[in-house]
């Protein structure tokens, strides 16, 4: 292993956990169409970059839908640099439905309480304090990291990464990786297994508009070309359909490897392969990989009529669907039949989907630098069923991987807790984070 020098001070430990609180306690709601303001928390982590000697830039495509950009230099000149970057977006919140002030980033017990400690102000904060840590300390990664803490995530990325990447690409310069979001935590796969996950994949996103038009006429009179029915009709075939498995490569490393941990023996290419015998034997750990396995469309909105005794003239419906690398085609007939010729259809929102190697040297690294400071730890690569800012970065040549290290413990479902009510994160997972990361980030 590459020699570090001094590990991460005790300072560090602390302000991972201080600046997520308080990055918490500055609302950053995203409620998507535009409405959001990032500018207090760009601010924020900007001065806190600055106090360690970076020289932190703040951009905006809209007034307060900030974006802050900073390069730290590192050893190796010749190195290719790596991107690090986290959104600092957050999802609505109810407050009724919590048991504190979703802003409040309180502390109880060892636990940062609100929204955004996991998704992803912890990760952002984790990486404010390790390079504050190496300013003191006077050491520098090996490769420059490009830090980015970015605007509209949550929504279309518009005012965010999808800005940086369009209109200051220079700023990402010699970036061929970039980890950020959703990879590196802990999840609890049963007798006592501790699997970390690492994305090293995304489905595309698939945001369809579908319409219908028929006869608008009376609620009394005999109506065979009802736009709601017809509409009606081709959702519940979208509903219904069964998509076939397609273990594109990133799935199958996820595969192989899991049923390693699982002692299962299974062979991916044989004939009488059944994915779903083999998610049967995979315990808690099939949620890794079961919504990845195909392409998916889950119908989510349907919009039609406005009294009851009227037959609209015109229907609409909204489809979440998501592609795996290399069946976007797939997708594409599969709707136009499912459709049929009477509804149109459209994307409202398409990204493309991502895949990373995982026999690469930084995938080497992520999985070196959790077994450092967890040696029970199984480390496996996986697909994200939905999608992070890497989308948007990749325009730019960037591979992404979902690498925000935590520890957490077994009553803390990160898949439940993200975007869910009373969302926290324990002050221990945040400490165990940061030394993950600061060891990843200077021997990659």
């Amino acid at each position: 292993m590459t020699e570090l020098g001094p590990a991460i001070d005790e300072r560090a430990l602390e302000e991972a956990v201080r600046f997520t609180s308080e990055l918490i306690r500055i609302d950053t709601t995203n409620r998507g169409g535009g409405d959001g303001r990032e500018r207090e928390a760009a601010e924020y982590a900007a001065e806190r970059l600055a106090e360690a000697g970076a020289e932190p830039v703040i951009l905006e495509k809209a007034p307060g839908r900030s974006n802050v950009v900073a390069r730290i230099a590192g050893t190796d000149p010749s190195a290719d640099a790596l991107l690090v970057h986290g959104h600092l977006d957050v999802v609505p919140a109810e407050a009724d439905d919590w048991s504190v002030d979703p802003f409040s980033g309180a502390i109880r017990d060892g636990i940062v309480w609100g929204r955004g400690a996991l998704d992803m102000k912890g990760m952002d904060a984790m990486v404010l304090a390790a390079v504050r840590s190496w300013a003191r300390a006077g050491v520098r990664p090996r490769r420059d990291v490009v830090v980015a803490f970015t605007a509209d995530e949550e929504a279309s990325a518009e005012y965010g990464a999808g800005f940086l990447a369009e209109r200051h690409g220079a700023l990402f310069e010699g970036c061929t990786e970039g980890i950020s979001e959703s990879g590196g935590f802990t999840f609890h796969g049963g007798d006592g297994l501790r699997i970390y996950p690492v994305g090293a994949g995304e489905r595309g996103t698939a945001w369809l508009r579908l319409t219908a038009r028929g006869t608008a006429g009376h609620g009394s009179k005999a109506h065979p070309h009802n736009a709601v029915v017809i509409l009606a009709e081709a959702i519940a075939r979208i509903g219904r359909h069964r998509w076939p498995v397609r273990p594109v490569p990133t799935v199958r490393a996820a595969l192989t490897e899991l049923a390693a941990v699982y002692g299962v023996d299974v062979d991916l290419d044989a004939e009488e392969f059944d994915a779903d015998d083999l998610l049967a034997k995979l315990g808690p750990a099939a949620q890794l990989v079961e919504s990845t396995l195909r392409n998916s469309a889950n119908p989510t909105v349907f919009e039609a009529g406005y009294k009851v005794n009227v037959v609209p003239g015109h229907a609409a419906a909204q489809v979440d669907g998501r592609m795996l690398p290399g069946w976007e085609d797939e997708f594409v007939a599969t709707m136009d039949e499912l459709t049929g010729p009477e509804v149109d259809w459209e994307f409202q929102h398409r990204t493309v989907p991502l895949g990373a190697p995982v026999d690469s040297p930084t995938f080497a690294a992520m999985r070196s630098a959790i077994e450092r400071f967890d040696p029970e730890a199984r480390v496996v690569p996986y697909c994200m069923s939905g999608g992070t800012d890497a989308k948007q970065f990749s325009r730019l040549g960037i591979v992404g991987y979902g690498f925000s290290p935590l520890r957490l413990p077994a009553e803390f479902g990160y898949g439940k807790l993200a975007h869910g009510v009373d969302e926290r994160v324990p002050a221990d997972g945040l400490r165990f984070g940061v030394r993950v990361l600061d060891d990843f980030l200077r021997a990659a």
